[in-house]
């Protein structure tokens, strides 16, 4: 006779686990609002006119804005998913993902026309994020226990 060992269900995504989904869904609203500006530029001809005539160097900034906005709007979506799996390489994506946003905020305080100040406050929240989240996902037993499906 056989037995057949029955694992226990992964816990829920509970406790301090909503701290890091509520940083990715706050995220995935506002990467969703600025990948909705940039369309709304993009399709516009007055973006267009305004864009050619600072030179072609502010185009190509422009469409690599662009186009890293959409890539992070599309990994934060993808994470998210994953998130709400509970899927294994949840915790290595989300920290790549945690440093990908400070090295976007370190780039928008860097190349950004805008004051030092806004600069630093933009940077400082992803910073922020990921010294407090990566311990915790790296180090927390019920994190291990949760991010157990394939």
């Amino acid at each position: 006779m056989t037995t057949t060992q029955v694992s226990a269900p992964a816990p829920r995504i509970a406790g301090w686990l909503l701290a890091p989904l509520a940083w990715l869904l706050m995220t995935l609203l506002s990467s969703s609002i600025a990948v909705a500006i940039y369309l709304m530029m993009l399709i516009s001809p007055e973006s267009h006119r305004l864009m050619s005539a600072q030179g072609p160097k502010m185009v190509i900034f422009w469409y690599t804005s662009i186009a890293c906005a959409i890539a992070m709007w599309g990994y934060t979506v993808w994470l998210t998913i994953a998130f709400f799996k509970r899927r294994k390489n949840v915790v290595r994506h989300y920290i790549l993902w945690l440093l990908l946003s400070v090295l976007l905020a370190i780039k928008a305080f860097a190349f950004s026309p805008v004051s030092d100040d806004l600069a630093l406050r933009q940077l400082m929240f992803p910073l922020l994020a990921a010294a407090l989240l990566v311990p915790y996902l790296k180090r927390s037993q019920r994190v291990k226990q949760t991010f157990i499906n394939p």
